[in-house]
């Protein structure tokens, strides 16, 4: 009866493991799907001149460069703001705060606000940022809507990367004399700080590829110029790609540059969570565990 038992157990076990390995097998199937499918059709619109030029001839021809300047700019701004933010977020709920009732609260609020849509975040960042604090279309203003959108991701990965370091770490601070927050800067963030990288490069990929949060911030349709000043308005790669798609003269003529504008997006996205990967591993070695 026992040998019946053991061997249904491991039946549904196998059976469940294939699931899985399917549904694995699923998505990996239609990731690569997609990345060949860009590369298809947008290898041929890549060039020197494409990657270096402004766009011309109401954006049927040129290049892509400006849009290449704004998106790396709102991406690594909207980093810069959400990162040490979400980090002083999360060492307060983990390591002041506690389980009180308040933390439990704030709690409730980041993972909702995780799940709401990005045009929210784009018509919060209309209406506070861009009108109530006199920002207009612009770079600043479309980095803090991207640093708002980015802000729950991080706050989630850093705490629970405050929750891995071991409390030994902790208690060994605290038999040598020091005080809470010596052990926190000294002891417990270095040690988080890998794991906190990996929130770090969530929300990069999330702000790199987002149009909603910026469409109503901080592009505009064309422009010839780079960034002049944090006050001026950009273009950015997926809200370029939406335009030519969409709002452009003569859409069938830009099809070969929609798809060369979506590789490049997908690579500059692919190097910058490379670079952010690479400096994770490191810090992750050195640490030891």
């Amino acid at each position: 009866m026992q040998n019946k038992s053991t061997a249904r157990r491991a039946a549904r076990q196998g059976f469940m493991f294939s699931v899985f390995k399917f549904a694995a097998f699923i998505n990996i199937a239609a990731l690569l799907s997609v990345c060949f499918f860009l590369v298809w059709n947008g290898l041929p619109a890549l060039s020197w001149e494409f990657l270096t030029e402004p766009p011309r001839n109401s954006m049927t021809e040129g290049g892509i460069l400006p849009c290449i300047i704004g998106t790396f700019f709102l991406s690594l701004g909207a980093l810069g703001v959400s990162f040490p933010l979400g980090v002083a977020s999360a060492v307060y709920l983990h390591e002041y705060a506690g389980h009180s009732a308040f933390a439990r609260y704030i709690r409730l609020g980041v993972n909702n606000l995780a799940g709401v849509p990005s045009i929210v975040f784009g018509l919060f960042g209309m209406s506070f940022f861009v009108i109530s604090c006199g920002f207009g279309i612009s770079l600043l203003s479309g980095v803090l809507t991207l640093a708002v959108l980015t802000l729950p991701v991080i706050i989630s990965t850093a705490e629970e990367a405050l929750r891995q370091v071991p409390g030994v770490l902790r208690e060994s601070s605290f038999a040598l004399g020091a005080t809470q927050s010596q052990t926190v800067a000294r002891v417990v963030l270095p040690a988080a700080l890998p794991g906190m990288l990996t929130g770090a490069i969530l929300g990069l990929s999330r702000a790199s590829g987002e149009t909603a949060a910026i469409m109503f911030t901080a592009t505009v349709f064309f422009s010839k110029k780079s960034v002049d000043s944090i006050f001026s308005p950009v273009m950015a790669l997926p809200n370029h790609v939406y335009v030519l798609a969409t709002s452009g003269t003569e859409i069938e003529k830009t099809l070969s540059l929609q798809y060369g504008t979506a590789l490049v997006l997908l690579g500059l996205v692919l190097g910058m969570n490379i670079i952010a990967i690479i400096a994770r591993d490191r810090l992750q070695r050195r640490q030891g565990f």
